[in-house]
């Protein structure tokens, strides 16, 4: 039998990656995004360009990937779909792109930021319908509660992401800004809801279903994120003019509101912060490299841009230098995560070698997803 050559190995290995690319990948440029802005903020300014093209280079990359993917492997996006732990990852696309947008207006691009917002607009309004009428009509158990996760808040995020461009757009368009700020307005209120109709689902796994290390991942970590998008949402409709009337109609429910999320997110990080010791120094789990990870940075890049807007707003003097703080701390959770994924990146490419210990217990394998792509894909990816 011909040995296979380094160049169909390192085929297969892509087209493998492609097949099994996470469908929450797009937080690394929720997070990288975030990051930016903050840093754009707040300085240093060189690192907040540094993270934009980060940024925009993952965009494009993954998007790429993500094309690739539903192009030459439909069998393995369907099974995503079906999958009620998974499906939500979907919706860090449209927070993803948006989260860029923002940055992108910030640094005074909104024409840009607008053309991103349409496929993200568009991507939304697929995944908003065809996410829960696929959990109501085609799901294959009788109840998916055993499946709810930290994920299912990023339909949350997602549609706060899009109020968010919607607000940053309105000087833009001094034309459209009744109908901008009503589309602020009333995203922002559906996230409002989503948030407390998925933290109930949440609350209710959690009491009624075994947690496990397995189970306690970092998507959690996504309950203080999707208030704190919630938050910087909520600023962004505070700023715009108060002679519309969706803004008169709304502002003291939209300010009262964003205080209070503000202050529950920030609960949320101590019994975040527990639960991960529990999971990594109680429970043993590895702290490895994952996917999920990127939803512990970008909670901690929002929550501190969330901060700093909604203290200039309310004239909250204490918030700036909190905002300082956890900004640092996000960027070095970005390094680190960062480090992480391109330390098993290396690993990955060199193999385990001989001798190798065999992986912990708990951990998966690449092997059954490498045979299936040997299987469905011979020798051309599509």
């Amino acid at each position: 039998m011909r040995e296979e050559t380094p160049a169909a190995r390192s085929a297969r290995s892509t087209a493998a990656a492609v097949r099994d690319l996470d469908p929450g990948c797009f937080a690394f440029v929720m997070a990288t995004g975030i990051i930016s802005t903050g840093a754009f903020l707040l300085s240093p300014r060189w690192l907040s360009d540094v993270l934009l093209v980060a940024a925009a280079a993952g965009l494009v990359v993954l998007t790429g990937a993500l094309l690739a993917r539903l192009a030459c492997f439909r069998s393995s996006v369907a099974a995503d779909i079906r999958a009620p732990d998974r499906v939500f990852g979907f919706f860090t696309v449209t927070a993803g792109i948006d989260v860029l947008g923002v940055r992108l207006a910030a640094a005074g691009h909104p024409l840009a930021t607008a053309v991103l917002a349409i496929p993200a607009a568009a991507g939304w309004l697929l995944l908003t319908y065809g996410v829960p009428a696929s959990l109501l009509l085609a799901r294959q158990r009788d109840s998916v509660l055993g499946t709810v996760n930290g994920g299912w808040l990023l339909w949350v995020v997602s549609t706060e992401s899009l109020s968010l461009v919607a607000a940053t757009l309105v000087p833009t368009w001094p034309s459209q800004s009744g109908l901008l700020a009503t589309a602020a307005a009333g995203l922002w209120s559906i996230g409002l809801v989503l948030y407390l109709l998925i933290v109930s689902l949440i609350l209710l796994r959690w009491l009624t279903v075994t947690v496990t290390a397995a189970t306690l991942d970092p998507s959690y970590w996504i309950l203080t994120g999707a208030t704190a998008i919630t938050v910087l949402a909520g600023t962004r409709i505070l700023s715009l003019p108060g002679t519309l009337p969706v803004i008169r109609a709304t502002t003291g429910f939209v300010a009262g509101s964003s205080f209070a999320l503000w202050a529950f997110g920030t609960w949320w990080i101590p019994l975040l912060i527990t639960l991960g010791l529990w999971r990594h120094v109680r429970r043993h789990w590895p702290l490895r490299y994952e996917p999920a990870l990127w939803s512990v940075v970008f909670p901690l890049g929002m929550y501190s841009v969330a901060t700093l807007s909604y203290g200039k707003v309310a004239q909250l003097g204490f918030m700036e230098p909190v905002s300082r703080l956890v900004l640092w701390v996000a960027v070095a959770a970005w390094v680190a995560v960062s480090a992480a994924f391109l330390g098993g990146l290396a690993h990955h490419k060199a193999g385990p070698g001989p001798g190798a210990p065999a992986a912990p217990a708990g951990a998966s394998s690449t092997a059954p997803r490498l045979s299936r792509v040997r299987r469905d894909w011979p020798g051309t990816p599509c």
